[in-house]
């Protein structure tokens, strides 16, 4: 096993490192979601964990890590007779994104439970990380189903696996850490909820600091045994005081004014349920056990409120994380009573209140990341006073000018960017036919959860059984088998494999136009609204997003297929208008973004968007040369909707006629609003329907 780089020589990311330890102090916290850009030691962090939780005693030879003194009643390797076991290091097992749901709750032989009536279970991953980290890089990425299984296990200590009435159950009691970077696309606000605590985390932009993290991710690449051992004492101080607050976490008291001040702060800042006020309960009373203290201060609070709220808040996925501080130390100071203390309500010693940052990599001790200062940490040189919670932003939308006109300094027939108007709850748009893309929630398509539909001779790997098609399969050969009493002869030719229906999740291309003539009659405000409404349902439907947009001289692509409809939207705010219309360019340009996604993932459908008003000028016969753009979508067998943005009294019907060399179908922007989904879904497929015939 390589030597991990060590927690304690990690720079900055001071919220990082003592949300990490209070869950190793308190398990119960829930749990880390660890949010940031690539190269900020996110993962270097976690893994460096592992080393400071203490040893766990098991029972020797149990695969589910039973504790000798008082082991689970119910463990299928079991039953255990209380008394002595072994010791073994605390494990960090690492979920990969491509993980089946066999891999992570564990499988039984089907073949033998029900030919031998042998439960024949093989644990999983949530097994073999039972009292210790099981940790998910990209948790964004994972399958909604995944997610689900695990979050489930996190909350209930326990694993089920059901197979057809034959059914295991374990102790499944982990601390789960999650990673993921905001551009590859964001959790479900339900599932969001679900981890116990949150961080933001980001680069230093002090140069000093990057310094000292280049300094010791080279001296650590050199001599990784070297380098570890170096910070052996440092490490053993930390592991010692997480097990004194492990000890002392039982004896710290609650009190009524600090749970009221828990209950204020929920309360002002909106929170859905009752979870935030349990979370921040447990992590306020392992900040004070962290601490050393016997009692919560309003100090733990606050700083339990920084951790445990800012995803708790967000009401869509274009909310900016975060809290107002502001807003907390009123709330805080308005309930504070006499026994939650009467110090100021700042970041208080349990913690690393700071935002340090760090410079590292990901993956194997990525340079860098911090040890710090906070938490009673080991001392370093002190974090920078910088901004790490800055991020990259998008332009100020201006929605003040008057729309026709144009910022200081901007060329010519370049227009002021206008503020969207507000979202809206579109109508379903689909591709027809079936798929068999990565698993979400817009077309039809064969998956491996859904409703079952009929069943198949299993390819490979038998993972769900259609009990009544195997039955039917094995009785007509039970007396050639021998077979003349009761029960069944099932053999391996028997097996059927479930077909199951569900819905995939698609590629959805938005192709805009952004010229002077959509600029016109202020109409590019409810245009970008349109448009971000269908963001937000290609974010609940968990599909890919791009956007292309074309103006003036030619088009681009503003954003190439990503998972992260964050950016699409803040690309969409700041996006200018004015000039020509040069549709043909945009709809070449969306078609050559489609053929190289295609190559990537061939099974992820398209749905192309295009956002226009029909009218195509510049260039050679522009509106010859749009149609012969268009029926290229036509011929690949491409789904399209053409949103049309024509107003007023006269209208030409062009958006129309390009839907119809597209072979897709048109709707208004009012007719894109929600009444009448099930209208609007048989248009879109009847449109498209001759190109799967």
């Amino acid at each position: 096993m390589s030597t991990p780089y060590p927690f304690t020589a990690l720079v900055g990311q001071d919220d990082l490192r003592l949300a990490l330890l209070l869950n190793a102090v308190s398990p119960a916290v829930g749990g880390v979601l660890v949010r940031g850009e690539k190269g900020t030691a996110k993962s270097t962090a976690v893994r460096a964990l592992s080393a400071l939780l203490p040893d766990v005693d098991v029972v020797a030879g149990c695969r589910f890590s039973c504790a000798p003194g008082a082991p689970d009643p119910g463990c299928p390797d079991g039953p255990h007779e209380p008394g002595t076991g072994t010791t073994r290091p605390a494990r960090m097992v690492e979920l990969p994104v491509g993980a089946s749901e066999d891999r992570l709750v564990g499988a039984l032989d089907i073949e033998r439970a029900l030919a031998e009536g042998v439960k024949a279970f093989e644990p999983g991953l949530l097994a073999d990380a039972h009292r210790g980290i099981l940790y998910v890089d990209e948790v964004n990425l994972l399958h909604d189903h995944l997610v689900d299984l695990l979050l489930d296990a996190a909350a209930m200590g326990a694993s089920y696996v059901e197979r057809e009435g034959v059914s295991v159950r374990h102790a499944a009691r982990f601390l789960l850490v999650g990673t993921m970077n905001p551009e590859e696309g964001e959790l479900r606000p339900q599932l969001l909820d679900r981890f116990g605590l949150t961080v933001e985390v980001a680069a230093s932009r002090e140069p000093d600091q990057r310094v000292e993290v280049v300094r010791r991710r080279l001296a650590y690449d050199d001599d990784p045994e070297g380098f570890a051992g170096r910070w052996a004492a440092e490490e053993a101080a930390v592991r010692d005081r997480v097990v004194a607050a492990r000890a002392l976490l039982p004896r710290v008291r609650l009190g009524d004014g600090a749970l009221r001040q828990i209950a204020a702060t929920c309360a002002a800042f909106e929170v859905d349920g009752m979870r935030a006020d349990i979370v921040m309960a447990r992590t306020a009373t392992a900040l004070a056990a962290w601490a050393g203290r016997e009692d919560v201060l309003a100090e733990d609070v606050r700083q339990a409120a920084l951790l445990a709220l800012p995803h708790r808040r967000r009401r869509n996925p274009f909310d900016a994380p975060g809290l107002d501080e502001d807003k907390l130390d009123e709330t805080l100071e308005e309930f504070a009573d006499d026994d939650t203390g009467s110090g100021d309500t700042g970041t208080g010693d349990g913690g690393d209140g700071g935002d340090g940052d760090d410079g590292g990599d990901d993956d194997p001790g990525p340079g860098g990341g911090g040890d710090g200062g906070g938490g009673g940490l080991p001392p370093q040189a002190p974090p920078p006073d910088t901004d790490a919670s800055a991020g990259t932003g998008s332009p100020p939308a201006g929605g003040e000018a008057p729309e026709g006109g144009r910022p200081e300094g901007a060329p010519a027939g370049v227009q002021q960017p206008v503020r969207a108007a507000e979202p809206f709850r579109t109508k379903v748009l689909s591709v027809p036919g079936f798929g068999d893309g990565a698993a979400g929630r817009r077309s039809r398509a064969r998956t491996e959860h859904g409703r079952t539909t009929g069943s198949r001779r299993p390819r490979g790997t038998l993972t769900k059984l259609h009990l009544a098609a195997t039955v039917q399969a094995a009785a007509p050969h039970q007396r050639t088998r021998g077979r003349s009493g009761p029960g069944l002869v099932v053999r391996r030719d028997d097996l059927r494999q479930a077909t199951r229906e569900g819905r995939e999740g698609n590629l959805v291309l938005f192709v805009v136009d952004a010229s002077g003539s959509m600029a016109a009659r202020q109409r590019m405000g409810a245009v970008k609204g349109a448009v971000l409404s269908l963001l937000l349902d290609a974010y609940q439907r968990r599909d890919k997003v791009g956007l292309v947009t074309f103006r003036g001289a030619a088009a681009e692509v503003a954003l190439p297929p990503t998972s992260s409809v964050d950016a699409a939207a803040a690309r969409l705010e700041s996006l200018p208008t004015g000039g020509r219309t040069p549709l043909a360019a945009g709809l070449l340009t969306a078609h050559e973004v489609l053929r190289i996604e295609r190559l990537r993932d061939p099974a992820r459908r398209p749905l192309v968007v295009v956002v226009t008003d029909g009218r195509a000028t510049g260039g050679v016969e522009p509106v010859a040369l749009a149609g012969r753009a268009a029926r290229l979508f036509a011929a690949d067998g491409v789904a399209s909707v053409v949103v049309d943005c024509e107003t007023g009294f006269v209208r030409l019907g062009l958006a129309a006629r390009l839907a119809g060399e597209l072979g897709g179908t048109a709707v208004t922007l009012d007719e894109l609003r929600a009444e009448s989904i099930a209208g609007l879904v048989r248009e879109v497929r009847t449109g498209n329907e001759r190109k799967v015939a």
